[in-house]
């Protein structure tokens, strides 16, 4: 009628989660002082910060598009509860409840600093390379309809046929970030990858990627003003640790010579690819890219794409589900620490491999 078989006992011994938990374990061991100071010792016992951060991992890591599926998935699946630290009779939390948690979690930017503790972990395993770097961006759809791009001026006093979804005819009407706003997210602005493709709401997330094993060190996310990669990766640069020279990849868009000397002045060597079809020629020229490095940087920094790929496909951050430069920016975060916990389980299981 009864038995005792606890949560790690019904997970094998080699299951990919279990590298990644011991991972976890020594990031949260080092927030531990973090925590306590977010929480107070008196009133209602609340949810500690270690689950809700373990239980937002699993989110990202299986892909599951809501808080309160995940707290389904959590109550009925043993491996969950064995990777939050829960026992097979523990109720499992309230989606609002969850979600009014997490709060504390944004306010205390929780995110960054875990991800800085994932990246030092993976620089004391000799992971990491303090010299050679790729910057990239990409557009974050936010949450948020074409429909709730208004203009800021011009009230509509016709009331909408259906409010949930009011039909909206946007057709022959110029639109612009300057004069329009969504009512929704009025932190997204409109955006598009290149020429002929279609304008969306979007944030715009960025990564500095170290080039020895294409490990996520910093992230940015700024709003989609056309300007956000060549300003994130100077921002990003400018916190790297050290004096001594290093260098940074990037693609053909960072290739103007406002970037390439803000690189310079910073002490840092600019491998982006040269844009010869730019107005006034490319600004890297045969001082920079005669250097063999240039070509290693040029072939390097391609690893940045399987970040973003892993991020907007398993992460589900093609289509952001929170609003605001804050929140989008929290979550990119903890994102890219997510992904270089699976790429770092990856790294241990190779060097483990018998030769």
């Amino acid at each position: 009628m009864f038995s005792y078989l606890s949560p790690e006992q019904r997970v094998r011994a080699d299951h990919p989660l279990r590298a990644v938990r011991a991972q976890v374990d020594q990031v949260l061991k080092t927030l531990s002082p973090l925590f306590d100071e977010m929480y107070s010792t008196t009133g209602r016992p609340s949810i500690p910060p270690e689950k809700l951060l373990r239980a937002l991992l699993l989110q990202m890591l299986y892909s599951i598009r809501s808080e309160r599926l995940l707290m389904e998935e959590i109550d009925y699946s043993i491996l969950f509860r064995w990777f939050v630290g829960m026992n097979l009779d523990d109720r499992v939390w309230d989606p609002t409840t969850f979600t009014k948690n997490r709060e504390r979690l944004l306010d205390a930017d929780v995110a960054r600093q875990f991800l800085a503790a994932v990246v030092e972990q993976a620089s004391r395993q000799g992971w990491t390379s303090n010299e050679h770097f790729t910057v990239d961006g990409t557009l974050l759809e936010a949450w948020a309809s074409l429909k709730s791009f208004r203009s800021r001026e011009k009230k509509d006093p016709v009331p909408p046929d259906d409010p949930g979804n009011p039909t909206v005819n946007f057709h022959g009407e110029e639109r612009a970030n300057d004069t329009h706003e969504s009512t929704t997210d009025p932190d997204a602005l409109l955006a598009r990858k290149g020429g002929g493709k279609e304008a969306k709401l979007s944030y715009n997330g960025n990564l500095l990627v170290e080039n020895r094993n294409g490990l996520i060190l910093n992230t940015e996310v700024l709003q989609a003003n056309g300007t956000a990669e060549r300003d994130a990766a100077l921002v990003m640069l400018e916190q790297i640790a050290g004096t001594g020279r290093v260098t940074v990849a990037g693609d053909k868009g960072y290739d103007t010579r406002g970037f390439v000397a803000d690189c310079r002045y910073l002490n840092v060597t600019p491998h982006v690819a040269q844009n010869h079809n730019r107005s006034g020629g490319s600004a890297i020229d045969a001082r920079t890219t005669r250097h063999a490095g240039y070509a290693v940087s040029q072939r390097r920094r391609k690893r940045v794409e399987e970040c973003f790929g892993w991020m907007k496909t398993i992460a589900l951050l093609r289509k952001v589900r929170h609003r605001g430069l804050f929140k989008v920016g929290w979550v990119f975060t903890f994102a890219a620490a997510a992904y270089n916990l699976v790429r770092m389980r990856n790294l241990t299981k190779l060097a483990v491999q018998p030769a």
